[in-house]
Order: C-alpha cells, then structure tokens, then sequence
C-alpha cells in the first residue's frame, strides 16, 4: 500500500519536517545517534542529519526510501536509510540518544504494543524518545491518518504504555497541519518527549 502511496512526483507529506520536530531543537544535537521509526519519504530523518545527527531511518516502501535518498542528496545530507518492515526491524541492535516517531498511526493496537515495547529497548541510557501523532479525535476530522480511533493515542494510554521512562512533556492540543497532501487541515494532535533512566 505505501509504495503505491508514495508512488507520485511529488512528496505525499512534503518535504518539511513535521513542525513537532522543529520544535524540539533542543534534543537535536549534533553527533547524538538517532533511530527514525518508519520514516517514509525521509522528511524528518533528513532534517535531523542537516542538524548533525547520526542519523538511522527505516521503512518498508522501497518507494519511499528511494525518495528519502533522493532529498537527502538534493539537501547535502547522509542518512544510513535501511528496508525494513516494522515488525522484522531489530529494536536491540543498538543503542540510540534519540527515537524518533511521527505518524506512525498504521499499527493497530496489539502491534503498537510491539513496537512502543521496541522503541523504549533501542533507547541508550539517558536516551529520548520524541513520539507525535493523532488522537482518536483526528477522525472527526479527517485531515490525514486512518479512519480508526483505535490507532489513535491517547494521554493516558501513552503514559501506560511508557511508565518505564520519565515523562518530560505530554501535550494534546489542536493545530492546523499542512504537510503536503497526506496531512492537511486542523489536527487533534499529541505530543510525547520522554526520557529512559541514565541506569
């Protein structure tokens, strides 16, 4: 199915980052080591290795990644971009400063388990996790994601489901998005920055 999204001259999710990711400059330090999770046409991952980053970016289109290597030479950039279906990626084969997750909203609940289980384990020590998606209010909307609430996060739900760590920021608010076509118009979106323990 994404290869077929993602097979279009153009960007399905532009080639900005998501402002989400702007807005959290200050985890994005040069030479930090970071995974971005399910990347797509390399948008996000490609900005952070233009801030110096070490950057790791997985996806399971072929489409898409040819596209992320595309706008990382056109931006002067190296990302180590990788084929991988979510559930086959390693999640322990190293440890990352950062884990990086935006809209990754195609899992349903038993694999978002999975995968939220994954990213909290890929963390280094000390490391952060920087999770933004929709609330199941996004529905309502219909700007951009599944029509499926249960893909959706929720406060409560992410603060379960990452007990492990400390919660630096937990934010859901709503906020006009205009990110190519795939993500247009008001959002009902959640913010998470959370931090693993240093030991």
């Amino acid at each position: 199915m994404w290869n077929d999204r993602y097979d279009r001259p153009d960007y399905l999710f532009g080639t900005a980052p998501a402002v989400f990711l702007t807005e959290q400059a200050e985890w994005l330090r040069p030479g930090l080591r970071a995974l971005a999770v399910a990347d797509g046409e390399g948008r996000n991952s490609v900005y952070m290795a233009a801030q110096g980053l070490d950057v790791v970016a997985f996806d399971a289109a072929e489409v898409g990644l040819d596209k992320a290597r595309r706008l990382a030479a056109a931006r002067g950039v190296t990302v180590d971009f990788r084929l991988s279906d979510i559930e086959s990626w390693d999640w322990d084969a190293a440890p990352y400063d950062l884990v990086v997750a935006i809209f990754i909203q195609f899992a349903d609940p038993a694999l978002r388990a999975r995968i939220f289980e994954g990213m909290t384990r890929a963390l280094a020590p000390g490391g952060v996790l920087l999770l933004h998606g929709y609330r199941p209010e996004q529905v309502d909307y219909g700007t951009g994601g599944p029509p499926l609430r249960e893909n959706m996060y929720t406060e409560e739900m992410l603060r379960a489901a990452f007990a492990d760590l400390e919660i630096l920021r937990l934010e859901s608010y709503d906020r006009e998005v205009q990110e190519g076509e795939g993500h247009s118009g008001m959002s009902a979106l959640i913010d998470l920055v959370a931090r693993k323990p240093a030991s």
